[in-house]
């Protein structure tokens, strides 16, 4: 891996870390965080899956580290945001990146986080539990995103940020 890749993917985890203090509303039985979901879409599409699931990890780890975050960050960010860069390269448009973010973190990762929060957390609820929160979390983060990579798209910013 290249430095400016690794320091493109620093500024993604600086941007998903710093957004999820200043920007979050109330969803349900939690909060959303629309930031790290618009930076996950932003990040498959200018990197691939892999690095996108990179800097989720690593924003769930620096959220978890400073309080700011729960462990459901774990599986809440890094499902949606692998999703989103494989459906993105699969089918070359960012609405499909959207997509995999909603289903990767509505859907998957909120049926995952039932057994995760079991065996983590100590706490016994339903998928529909999670599914609510999350899902408003990822798709109006994914909206975001893919409006900002549109904006990034026509800007000279994109061609920057091309590894």
């Amino acid at each position: 891996m290249n430095l400016r890749k690794m320091t493109i993917m620093t500024m993604f985890v600086a941007i998903a870390v710093a957004g999820s203090v200043f920007v979050s509303f109330p969803a349900g039985i939690a909060r959303a965080y629309p930031i790290q979901h618009a930076v996950n879409v932003i990040a498959a599409i200018t990197l691939g899956p892999i690095p996108a699931l990179t800097i989720a990890f690593l924003t769930g780890l620096v959220r978890i580290l400073t309080g700011t975050g729960s462990l459901l960050a774990f599986p809440g960010g890094m499902i949606g945001a692998y999703l989103a860069g494989i459906l993105y390269q699969r089918f070359g448009k960012p609405a499909f990146a959207a997509i995999g973010e909603v289903i990767g973190t509505g859907i998957i990762a909120s049926l995952f986080a039932v057994p995760y929060a079991k065996i983590l957390m100590g706490t016994t609820v339903t998928a529909f539990f999670f599914m609510p929160p999350f899902l408003v979390s990822s798709v109006s983060g994914a909206l975001l995103g893919v409006i900002l990579a549109a904006r990034l798209n026509r800007s000279a910013i994109r061609t920057k940020l091309e590894i």
